[in-house]
């Protein structure tokens, strides 16, 4: 068992999805955050349907906020918590001052084409090492994204 981690993976390898899983974690920190800020801050026409909408997505961004840094601790690492962290590893940007909705559907894209090749990645990684709990994770979370992904540029094409 010498070089396992607890769950029978490679240690080393588990760093390396333990770290990507923490760049993951740093993104979503801020994309749930902007989605608050979006969720409080709408206005307009649409209002009642985006406001629960955008509940809605910072409700399923904190469960995978959890389910990653859960994750990156069963392969035996610490996930980041710093805010200071997060901002620093994240690609994707903070929001400001977003009413609009169409903005901040925008937005949400963005931090989609941040999150999905991170994930991907994250797919490679782990089916290369065995590591069965992080790709199925990964591949859930992708098959979702890719859903709203065409259900948000739907939205913004309408309009």
């Amino acid at each position: 068992m010498n070089g396992l981690n607890q769950i029978g993976l490679d240690i080393v390898s588990s760093k390396d999805i333990a770290d990507k899983l923490n760049t993951l974690l740093a993104n979503y920190e801020i994309f749930y955050m902007n989605a608050r800020g979006f969720h409080w801050n709408i206005r307009g026409e649409q209002f009642f349907e985006l406001h629960s909408k955008f509940e809605e997505v910072y409700n399923n961004l904190q469960e995978k906020i959890d389910e990653i840094a859960e994750r990156i601790l069963t392969l035996g690492f610490t996930p980041i918590h710093r805010y200071s962290d997060f901002i620093a590893m994240s690609a994707v940007k903070e929001a400001s001052d977003v009413s609009q909705g169409r903005v901040a559907v925008k937005q949400i894209l963005k931090a989609y084409q941040v999150i999905l090749p991170l994930e991907r990645e994250l797919l490679r990684l782990s089916g290369d090492t065995d590591d069965e709990g992080t790709n199925s994770l990964m591949s859930d979370y992708i098959s979702e994204q890719e859903k709203s992904v065409w259900m948000y540029t739907a939205f913004i094409d309408e309009q």
